[in-house]
């Protein structure tokens, strides 16, 4: 389930996002990521200043987050993380399902972007699940491991996603 961001998620975000294992998948959060930098994003969320941004929850119990970001009127990149003990279960594929939808019917979007950095076959799994065509390869900023790291990047056109798995 998608569901708004609460200042209340704050400590849970820093602990599932603030692994190691975690951040250094992501392009911004950092390592170590504290409670106050955690909230700290969440407000900006709130205000809208990090696009549109979901917390993927399971029960109500936060799992993981989701979103994506406008480049433009025709397009946005997306974006999600998933806490380690829930790695492996489908939660990355349910929301990245759910946020496709979302972001072409709310937003009209005629395509989407979305990267994973070469050392994360998982999340080259889950896009690859959704017809998203490759595009290229980047060095892209990493805050947690302190460099550049080298990101495969792709395109799902919204033609393609309606003739495919938003019929269904």
């Amino acid at each position: 389930m998608l569901r708004a961001l609460e200042l209340a998620d704050a400590a849970r975000i820093a602990l599932l996002a603030g692994d190691y294992g975690v951040a250094s998948m992501t392009g911004t959060i950092p390592h170590p990521y504290s409670e106050e930098q955690a909230a700290e994003w969440i407000a900006s969320a709130l205000a809208g200043e990090e696009g549109v941004v979901f917390a993927i929850a399971n029960s109500g119990l936060l799992v993981g987050c989701t979103g994506y970001r406008a480049f433009g009127e025709d397009h946005a990149e997306l974006g999600y993380w998933i806490g380690k003990p829930y790695w492996g279960l489908g939660y990355a594929s349910e929301a990245v399902r759910a946020l496709i939808i979302h972001a072409f019917e709310r937003d009209g979007f005629d395509y989407l972007t979305v990267g994973h950095f070469t050392d994360n076959p998982a999340s080259a799994r889950v896009i690859a699940k959704f017809g998203f065509v490759p595009q290229g390869r980047q060095a892209r900023d990493c805050a947690a491991r302190g460099v550049k790291a080298h990101c495969l990047t792709y395109r799902l056109e919204r033609a393609a996603a309606l003739a495919g798995f938003l019929r269904s």
